[in-house]
Formats: C-alpha cells, sequence, structure tokens
C-alpha cells in the first residue's frame, strides 16, 4: 500500500484520516446528544471539558486531511458510477467538510461567547474567539446543534452510499477507503 492516493486508490494517509475522523466524530456526536441530558455537576464539566478537546483535535486533523486531499491526486469514480452518484457524492463530501469545519468551530465561539475558554486536554488554552455576549452563545448552540442533526443525515447517507456500491453494485468504492487488513 502507497503513503499517498493515486487515481485508483486512497493511500495510507488519507484512509487514516478518514478513519480516525469518523470514530472520532460518530463518538462525539453521541457523548454531544448524551450529554445535554445530563444536570449540572462535576461529571458534565469534565465530560464537557474532553468534548471540547476531542473538537479541537477534529478541527486540527480535518485540517490536515484538506490539506492532504489538496496535495494528493484524488481517485477517479469508477465507470459504473452514474451522473447523478458522482454529484451525490460531491454535494455531501463538500458539505461534510463544511459540517466538520462548523461543528469545532461554532462549539468554540459558544463556550467563548458564554465566558469559558477551551482548554485541550489540560495542555494549553485556547484564545477565545470572542467576548462573552449571551445573544451570540444562543446562536452559536443553534448552529452546533442544527449541524450536529445535518452531520448524523450526511453520515447516514454517506454510509447508505458505501453500502449501496458494495452491497448492490459489488464494486471497489468502499474497498478504496478500507484499511489493507480488510482487503484481502
Amino acid at each position: 500500500m502507497t503513503w499517498r492516493n493515486t487515481n485508483e486508490q486512497y493511500g495510507g494517509v488519507a484512509k487514516c484520516f478518514h478513519w480516525v475522523i469518523a470514530l472520532l466524530v460518530v463518538g462525539m456526536l453521541c457523548v454531544g446528544l448524551y450529554m445535554t441530558g445530563l444536570d449540572l455537576g462535576p461529571q458534565k464539566l469534565q465530560i464537557y471539558g474532553l468534548h471540547k478537546s476531542v473538537g479541537i483535535t477534529i478541527l486540527v486533523l480535518v485540517s490536515m486531511r484538506l490539506l492532504w486531499r489538496l496535495m494528493n491526486a484524488h481517485p477517479l469514480p469508477l465507470p459504473n458510477h452514474r451522473k447523478w452518484e458522482k454529484i451525490l457524492a460531491r454535494v455531501i463530501h463538500g458539505l461534510l467538510y463544511v459540517a466538520l469545519f462548523l461543528m469545532p468551530l461554532s462549539g468554540w465561539v459558544m463556550s467563548s461567547a458564554k465566558g469559558f475558554s477551551v482548554s485541550v486536554f489540560g495542555l494549553f488554552t485556547l484564545p477565545d474567539l470572542v467576548r462573552p455576549n449571551e445573544d451570540l452563545a444562543e446562536v452559536a448552540v443553534e448552529v452546533h446543534e442544527i449541524v450536529a442533526y445535518t452531520m448524523i443525515v450526511m453520515i447516514g447517507l454517506h454510509f447508505a452510499g458505501a453500502m449501496k456500491h458494495h452491497v448492490i453494485d459489488r464494486d471497489s468504492t468502499l474497498r478504496r477507503m478500507l484499511p489493507r487488513i480488510f482487503n484481502r
């Protein structure tokens, strides 16, 4: 396996970014849904701190992934892909990138606007993006929530597309992004 992408296959770096970010995002969506139901207390504050740290980690990883994507070839669509599938795939991938930036940034704005700093795993504290502002905090909360539910739908569509190609079309779309251990 090569580290760089080719016209036929994703490389090891792109696969690693994809799967690490995917696992972190799915975990964050689950934790986000869970923690909103918790009563205010030490456990909720600890989970919020971890949630913020992982959110910033995702922001960094997505930034690195986008740079890697811009510097590499991108596997070409397979010949059996229909025009509407190519368009839908581009739209969903583009919207996922937007959402992957909006989620952590809206969370960071939300924390700043509520007067809470964002500490990253207790190692360092990020500068506040805005001054405390309750109206802006409410907007950031709404954006964060809307983007979260939208991401759940987009991830579902992304997964459904991968399964359609793998199970129904029986093509290599999914296999091109799977780690090597699943491609034997």
